[in-house]
């Protein structure tokens, strides 16, 4: 270690001096234990015992320095000779996949399986991947086995590719020559293999069995008959004992159904039922006098029995778990036999006896069942005794429900009882209550002398939808209110380019008004009809936006009838259509039409504009830019023609009539705007 103590000379070869007085060169001590367990510390002194700078490298940061470049520590490396070539036939030799797999077979011939399930094996060759499928030989099967498939390659579609092993997992179907396969486990060297190419196997499955072997397999059913039951001693006991039983069938819940009476019999020397029909005169039913043969019956079935063709094969032990037994006859519970619910009601002295000495129940009362009168229906009817001066002084409009309630006579000189069933939702309900108050319905009575007097008088109003649909915003339509009818209907004039076909929207008929009830239905008359108001039209709502000068007329004419807020919004049309008109040139034009309607408009500007361009040439410049012949251009178009053509566009009459033709934000329609210019 070489310093230079002496300040002020440079550090060069013949200035520096060795420190004589340092005698300790060795390394500090980097490695320590604490608690026991080894740790590694920086250095804080160098060699010779100088101070090393803070902001040296650590051990770790020399590590990664020294592995990031090891050509600089151990030169340039060699290169690895290549790996001999071995190709697949000797890499993948005796390598073999082995997959367990079933197939389902139809056993079309046979009463005791429907079908069979056989197992088999799946091979896949490595070495030139190639597959063999082999079932293992069942001792007395009957059926050809061994190798199904021979060795060779498989095809999985109609193109032509070939199975390979990644097309292989647990718990798949795979098709080879029309059979599914099922795979549901490998071996354990299968396993290994396809999880050591990157492939997630599918989890393993049972293995499905074939239920005609495992049924072989059982063992052979022994029939013991037990030492307290002996069927002859049952017969001699108890022959020519039957229990009766009186029971209904309520099958009024059906179309055309009723409560039939029936006798049940149980005989008690073989467990077997009858049920007897009980006739009564003139009951209009052939005299059958069994609805079921003596037979025993079945209360519970197995469970694959449920399909067992009853009427054709006789059913036997085999198909039943439980019989009905005598303690499944009460008197008060119902019995299902055949798909039919009986209710017992009743028995004989006898079967009350029996069924005290053999089951104690000795409480076995009589239900009545005989049949109660129905309450008495409330009829419909009308009964009209007024004098010539009575009925002449009758209210006209009134509904069936209101006749009632009119006071204009006393008892006994007339009434009219409208208890009407519920309305349908058909047609007028004037008109559907007529058919309750006689056999021939007559046509509602009308009002003659107002049909008169407002013969082919229509109030009409332009409205719109007020829907949360954004393709009905822009949506318009014609309300007509006739005065003669009371009756409302809706027009929707055509809109071009609209996607909505215009037309009729309702036809003719008295619309009610949504706060009324079916029973007492109150309809829109004129004074519901004013700028601004909302109908409720059968659920969609309509706004009035305006009216024509007739309504404004009529309104004028009967005042009375309209509400303040109704003659308000009529004081404010009038006011904005007295509103001066648009000046053109330090002139006030003086014909309103001109502004609020499109033709007067067009009039107008004909006759203000007298050096006007040839409106041929107008439209055509439009149609070269129109390709779709909407009839429609955007914004920036129609103001670069009008300014190839020296428009007027900031006249007043001009940019009203631009505001007329704008359809939406961006479009304006220029067959409108052109007719202005023509001669």
């Amino acid at each position: 270690m070489v310093s230079n103590p002496v300040h002020g000379l440079p550090f060069l070869p013949g200035t520096s001096f060795k420190d004589l007085t340092k005698t300790a060169f060795h390394r500090s001590q980097t490695l320590g234990y604490r608690n026991g367990y080894a740790v590694v510390r920086r250095p804080t002194v160098g060699i010779g015992g100088n101070r090393l700078q803070v902001n040296q490298l650590s051990q770790a940061d020399l590590d990664e320095l020294a592995n990031s470049i090891p050509i600089l520590t151990y030169g340039q490396p060699r290169q690895a000779p290549p790996a001999a070539f071995i190709p697949a036939h000797v890499a993948f030799d005796k390598k073999v996949l082995k997959f367990d797999a079933y197939f389902q077979e139809d056993v079309p011939m046979s009463t005791e399986e429907h079908y069979r399930i056989r197992q088999v094996h799946i091979y896949y060759y490595l070495e030139d991947d190639s597959m063999s499928v082999i079932e293992p030989v069942v001792e007395n099967s009957g059926i050809p086995q061994g190798k199904l498939i021979k060795r060779q390659r498989l095809s999985k579609n109609d193109r032509g590719d070939h199975y390979h092993w990644k097309d292989l997992n647990r718990g798949i179907n795979i098709t080879i020559y029309g059979k599914t396969f099922r795979i549901v486990d490998c071996d354990k060297f299968t396993q290994v293999f396809l999880e050591s190419q990157g492939i997630e196997l599918n989890p393993p499955e049972k293995m499905a069995l074939d239920p005609y072997t495992e049924l072989r397999k059982q063992p052979l059913r022994k029939y013991v008959t037990p030492k307290d039951f002996d069927q002859l001693k049952q017969f001699l006991t108890f022959d020519k004992q039957v229990l009766r039983f009186y029971a209904i069938w309520d099958d009024t819940d059906s179309m055309f159904g009723e409560c039939r009476t029936y006798i049940i019999h149980y005989y008690l020397m073989d467990d077997t039922v009858e049920i007897r029909e009980v006739h009564e005169r003139n009951d209009g039913r052939d005299p059958f006098p069994l609805l079921m043969n003596r037979q025993r019956m079945p209360k519970v079935l197995v469970e694959n029995a449920k399909n067992f063709p009853r009427c054709v094969l006789e059913i036997s032990d085999k198909e039943v778990l439980e019989w009905y037994t005598a303690k499944d006859f009460i008197v008060g519970k119902p019995l299902t036999i055949l798909g039919r619910t009986f209710f017992i009601y009743d028995c004989d002295p006898f079967t009350r006896q029996y069924y005290q000495e053999k089951f104690g129940v000795s409480d076995l009362p009589r239900i009545d069942m005989s049949k109660k009168e129905p309450p008495p229906m409330k009829q419909i009817y009308q009964v009209e005794t007024y004098t010539p001066e009575q009925r002449s002084r009758r209210p006209l409009g009134l509904t069936m429900l209101q006749i009632h309630e009119y006071q204009g006579w006393g008892a006994g000189q007339g009434s009219a009882v409208a208890e009407l069933p519920p309305y349908n939702g058909f047609g007028l309900i004037e008109d559907s209550a007529q058919n309750c108050f006689a056999l021939i319905p007559k046509a509602p009575q009308k009002d003659v002398i107002k049909m008169l007097m407002n013969e082919n008088k229509v109030l009409r109003y332009l409205a719109t939808l007020e829907s949360p649909i954004p393709e009905d915003k822009d949506r318009q339509f014609v309300l007509s209110y006739f005065l003669a009818t009371d009756m409302i209907s809706i027009f929707e004039p055509p809109v071009r380019n609209s996607g909505i076909i215009g037309g009729k929207y309702l036809g003719k008929t008295k619309v009610i008004k949504p706060d009324s009830s079916v029973e007492n239905p109150v309809y829109y008359g004129p004074s519901d009809f004013f700028i601004g108001a909302v109908i409720d039209v059968f659920g969609h709502r309509f706004v009035i936006l305006d009216t024509d000068d007739y309504v404004l007329k009529y309104m004028e004419s009967n005042a009375a009838q309209y509400s303040p807020e109704a003659l308000l919004s009529i004081q404010n049309r009038i006011q904005k259509q007295e509103a001066p008109a648009p000046e053109l040139d330090g002139q006030r034009v003086e014909e309103e039409p001109g502004v609020q309607d499109m033709e007067a408009l067009i009039d107008t500007i004909q006759k203000q504009l007298k050096d006007r361009p040839c409106s041929d040439n107008i439209r055509e410049a439009f149609q070269i830019y129109d390709k779709e012949a909407s009839g429609y251009v955007d914004r920036e178009t129609f103001f670069k023609i009008c300014g190839s053509f020296q428009l007027p566009v900031d006249d007043s009459l001009i940019k009203e009539l631009i505001r007329m033709c704008s359809h939406g934000e961006d479009k304006i329609d220029y067959y409108n705007f052109v007719r202005a210019f023509s001669s």
